[in-house]
């Protein structure tokens, strides 16, 4: 472990002690189902991610200390440099070898201490508002370490901080629910099982619109998606008991895209109800 990596986090407490009342004046925070949590013993914590304020919203509303990872060009703003490890993201530079290796492992080290380890399964902020196709990432952790996920639902927060906006919108509510958690105990002898990485990622996405509210949109985000209107659809009502084929891999990297190793893959079952709906009518 790099001397970077020992130093993040250390200010937590006092970071967390500044910045939680500081929100918690500025903004109206609703929270629901916290129970989900566990009180000891590692977890992912999997948020939908639509504004740069999440990453402190959730902290925020946590009685446990959580870590992320992130891009490493944060430790070249001076607005970034401290404020960013003080409340637990390591950093992880995304050139000179596997990008998504390296977050895999620091992620691993996480859990393995019985931490709270957060991560976007989108990989990176959605722009256009709605919940697009989760990568495999946080499957790949949960079946690794054993640790449950837990969904969680963001509601507010781009009105708090729409896309491009400089500073935020103060006295707006945010509303974050944790959903019930999801267990991989039964595939933990099928973790290379690209099917099984799939199945578990559409389950979680699926609680996660469910704990949100969005449209889903049956395609990764990047940084200028905008959502077409054929695109847009309803993951099924419950999860698919197999999950679409990966056959490619693509560049590592923010998030959860950052965990993953395969940005490209086959569309899911939600494509595929979409595209039986469009032939049908």
């Amino acid at each position: 472990m790099t001397t970077g990596q020992r130093d993040v986090g250390q200010l937590y407490p006092v970071a967390k002690a500044i910045i939680t009342p500081t929100f918690r004046f500025a903004w109206r925070f609703h929270v629901q189902g916290l129970e989900n949590v566990p009180t000891e013993g590692p977890a992912l914590i999997c948020p939908n991610h639509t504004s740069v304020l999440d990453s402190f919203f959730v902290p925020v509303v946590l009685p446990r200390r959580i870590t992320y990872v992130g891009k490493s060009e944060y430790m070249d703003s001076w607005t970034t440099r401290h404020l960013f490890p003080a409340m637990g993201m390591i950093p992880i530079d995304r050139g000179g070898g596997s990008a998504s290796e390296r977050a895999l492992a620091a992620a691993q080290r996480v859990l393995e201490r019985g931490e709270l380890f957060g991560i976007y399964p989108e990989g990176t902020r959605s722009r256009d508002g709605v919940l697009h196709k989760g990568h495999t990432g946080p499957a790949r952790l949960a079946l690794r370490t054993g640790a449950p996920i837990i969904p969680v639902g963001i509601r507010g927060s781009r009105e708090v901080m729409p896309p491009d906006a400089r500073f935020p919108r103060p006295f707006r509510p945010v509303v974050i629910r944790f959903g019930p958690p999801v267990r991989v105990e039964r595939y933990r002898d099928r973790a290379n099982d690209r099917l099984v990485l799939r199945q578990i990622t559409d389950e979680v996405m699926f609680a996660v619109r469910e704990l949100s509210g969005q449209e889903y949109v049956n395609a990764y985000a990047t940084k200028k998606a905008e959502a077409l209107p054929s695109e847009v659809t309803q993951i099924p009502s419950a999860p698919s008991a197999a999950a679409p084929r990966a056959t490619h891999r693509g560049a590592p990297g923010a998030g959860a895209e950052q965990l993953d190793g395969e940005a490209q893959e086959r569309p899911s079952a939600a494509a595929a109800l979409a595209g039986a709906r469009r032939r049908s009518s």
